[in-house]
């Protein structure tokens, strides 16, 4: 039988938005009990450089800024537990979560703030490069300033990849966009304006087969037409991979609403979700914007919705 502890306010992971929940949620004498997840600090911890984050003139790390933002929830209070989240049960009034399949907490709200995944192509060169922070990145807004008047190659052919590449064409000498069927999967108007932009190159049927480099940077992407074999070296300093990211949901499953795609879905510009007194903030529940500040800025906005349903009962 497992233990069982009861809480005012769990958080189920960390990054920006978890922190920030339990900031907000320690000054309000919630008590927080934050357990930060698989991935502690989530995706920002796999950033080598943060420069467009409010407040650090000179940029900070990922893994950096996490641990300040950490620090500061346990100033005020905050308790910050190594663990994940292994099942729920939303059925009741008290929430029920299970932590590593041994620890039972029951609490009276929850905040969840358990991020998504970028999808990687999973090739060896890929995943070196992005452990050194070399040139591989699964978000051109947050990244595309490094690459400015160079030469960058992303991989994507939906409406994400379109929108980036069209980003990344502001701010890079060429980009070589890589789609690896014959057509697009984007809406027609973001095809026509990665199409109708002088400094994106468009290869249709193209994987790409290797990520080229000195062992510490990029200098290169090697890809592979499908239809004729032929291989090409493409020079690039830069690689972006833009195939989707996966919400990390799945333990929440039969309890709260998602979308297709398995991002939860809150009320208008809240997080509350369909449960009463579970909330959601961060990329778990946006597919739009994934930036550091907006999802500092709704776990703010979740802990003051579970301070306030906390309030009315």
């Amino acid at each position: 039988m497992s233990d069982i502890e009861r809480v005012k306010c769990l958080i189920i992971g960390s990054g920006p938005a978890g922190y920030t929940a339990a900031i907000y949620a320690a000054r309000a004498n919630m008590n927080p009990v934050l357990y930060q997840g698989m991935q502690p600090g989530g995706q920002l911890t796999t950033t080598n450089e943060v420069e467009n984050f409010p407040g650090y003139p000179d940029g900070v790390t990922g893994p950096e800024m996490m641990m300040q933002l950490q620090a500061q929830a346990q100033r005020f209070g905050a308790d910050i537990r190594d663990g994940w989240a292994t099942k729920v049960d939303f059925s009741e009034d008290v929430k029920k979560v299970w932590i590593n399949d041994s620890i039972e907490i029951h609490a009276d709200t929850v905040i969840i703030s358990t991020g998504a995944t970028a999808k990687y192509l999973g090739l060896p060169s890929e995943q070196h490069y992005l452990s050194l922070g070399g040139g591989v990145s699964a978000c051109a807004v947050c990244d595309g300033f490094f690459y400015r008047n160079q030469e960058v190659v992303i991989v994507g052919a939906g409406d994400s990849a379109c929108e980036e590449a069209h980003y990344l064409s502001q701010l890079c000498k060429k980009v070589t966009m890589l789609v690896r069927s014959e057509k697009f999967r984007a809406s027609r108007i973001m095809e026509d304006r990665v199409r109708n932009t002088a400094n994106i190159e468009i290869l249709l049927d193209t994987v790409t087969e290797e990520i080229l480099g000195d062992g510490n940077v990029v200098t290169g992407v090697r890809v592979k037409n499908n239809k004729t074999g032929e291989l090409t070296d493409i020079p690039a300093t830069g690689f972006f991979v833009a195939i989707g990211h996966k919400p990390n949901t799945d333990i929440f499953k039969g309890f709260l609403d998602m979308d297709e795609t398995g991002y939860l879905i809150t009320k208008g510009k809240t997080s509350k979700t369909n449960i009463a007194g579970v909330f959601a903030c961060g990329d778990v529940q946006d597919k739009d914007y994934r930036q550091a500040i907006t999802a500092a800025g709704s776990g703010c906005i979740a802990a003051l919705d579970a301070e306030r349903y906390l309030a009315s009962k």
